[in-house]
């Protein structure tokens, strides 16, 4: 995490915690010329609205008037983690139990580096899935130190 998102953090803590809604991710990108502030929120259900984003970032813009720790010019979006929230955090990954997930690795894992799978359990060891390959069950342990990213992703196996 950069110095630029532990700070942007900090400030917005406090805003999320008062309008009681969860700090998902903070991401400062440059996206071709242009500097983006990001600011993902949502509530403990999952359900976050535009007007909760705007007060968020409302308040956010108040207090980065007030000190502002990102020297050059940027747009900053407050927005939901979206139907492919990341998981981040112990509690994101405990929460997401029984759902469908996409896990990257650092290195390679019997010769894979991406799996997709129903997330059965995360333990110290690290996360459990449940996975099809071709038409085969497959369960596959990933240990924490090896898990890159992690996000909510969507089963398009299921029949509809």
């Amino acid at each position: 995490m950069s110095k630029i998102t532990t700070e942007i953090e900090e400030l917005v803590k406090p805003i999320v915690e008062e309008l009681t809604l969860e700090l998902v991710e903070v991401e400062f990108v440059k996206e071709g010329r242009d500097w983006f502030l990001r600011v993902y929120v949502d509530t403990p259900e999952g359900n976050i609205d535009i007007d909760q984003c705007a007060q968020v970032s409302e308040r956010l813009s108040e207090k980065l008037d007030e000190k502002d720790p990102i020297s050059q010019n940027y747009y900053l979006e407050v927005s939901s983690p979206g139907a492919e929230r990341p998981l981040k955090k112990e509690a994101d990954y405990i929460q997401a139990i029984g759902q469908y997930v996409h896990i990257k690795t650092y290195e390679a894992i019997d010769g894979k580096k991406v799996f997709e799978g129903y997330l059965t359990s995360y333990t110290d060891e690290g996360a459990a899935l449940d996975m099809l390959i071709k038409t085969r069950k497959v369960k596959a342990l990933i240990p924490k130190e090896k898990i890159a990213t992690a996000r909510l992703a969507i089963d398009f196996s299921k029949e509809q």
